[in-house]
């Protein structure tokens, strides 16, 4: 049998997992968010009652797997929910949000999710398979984020990552805001404790650079979209309607960031980017606000 027929058959089984589906509950507790405000550096933290910024119901939910049950990468063994991928490497890769209601601290949530596609791709490191499940996180006054969230797996011995640049390199686009950001492990330590990820590219140096390749631990995915909405936030404020990112390279720890923004001309619409040391995009986004029918 050729390499590709075993592929499509491998694909084929795979793809038995869509339509899978799981629901679980978890409180919008004050703790978690509280912490959350002093790691991203806010003045004040949220109080009981307040709404729950956008992005920052990922630090609830956070998986549950037994300590015998995590992968020699601290991933989750797969089989379960998730299928039996043969490729080992994993990564966050983008998402789709749109927000219906608020949640607020207190809140007791429920949160459903479904396999909605697997699908392979071949790109410059070789074979990838993308998993996309969905969420929809409901509270009893109805259905307050529909998220949709991409997972791509890739072969160990691909090359993960380019070193860390050493200057810049392109001419930075215009931005309404451009701010600083000097990631480093302590800050990577603290959001990885509260998603209770326990993936090692995020805190384990050795591992990160011997077994994956990379050129430094890994800021994490969701940090970098939290970030880049909280500083549309302070920048413009409102309420998010929709919000989508797609991660491009990553950023590491101890290399300097650049959060960016600059409105799009649809009124309340904005591009979001997150640029590396040689003024490359990391990671892009897009933002659309609430308006009001004057607008």
């Amino acid at each position: 049998m050729s390499d590709d027929a075993g592929n499509a058959i491998a694909l084929d089984h795979l793809r038995n997992w869509i339509g899978r589906s799981e629901t679980v509950r978890d409180s919008i507790a004050l703790a978690p968010a509280a912490a959350l405000a002093a790691t991203l550096d806010h003045d004040h933290a949220p109080m009981e009652g307040d709404t729950l910024p956008a992005l920052w119901h990922w630090i609830y939910f956070t998986p549950r797997a037994r300590q015998s049950d995590l992968g020699i990468d601290g991933h989750p063994k797969l089989g379960g929910f998730i299928p039996p991928i043969s490729l080992p490497r994993r990564m966050w890769a983008g998402g789709r949000l749109t927000f219906f209601q608020p949640l607020l601290i207190g809140d007791r949530v429920e949160r459903a999710t479904e396999i909605i596609s697997i699908e392979s791709k071949t790109g410059q490191q070789g074979p990838l398979l993308f998993v996309t499940l969905r969420h929809r996180l409901s509270t009893g006054r109805g259905l307050a984020i529909d998220e949709e969230q991409d997972l791509v797996y890739r072969s160990a011995s691909a090359s993960s990552a380019p070193a860390l640049p050493a200057s810049v390199t392109a001419e930075p686009p215009p931005a309404l805001w451009r701010d600083t950001l000097l990631p480093d492990a302590r800050l990577l330590f603290r959001y990885s404790a509260l998603t209770f990820n326990t993936h090692r590219i995020h805190y384990d140096l050795p591992y990160a650079q011997g077994e994956e390749g990379y050129a430094g631990l890994v800021v994490q995915g969701p940090l970098t979209a939290t970030l880049l909405a909280d500083r549309l936030m302070t920048h413009v404020g409102g309420r998010l309607r929709c919000f989508s990112f797609r991660g491009r390279s990553p950023l590491f720890s101890g290399a300097t960031a650049q959060l960016c923004g600059q409105p799009e001309e649809t009124p309340g619409r904005f591009a979001l980017w997150a640029e590396g040391p040689d003024g490359m995009a990391a990671m892009t986004a897009h933002a659309e606000l609430e308006t009001s029918d004057a607008d």
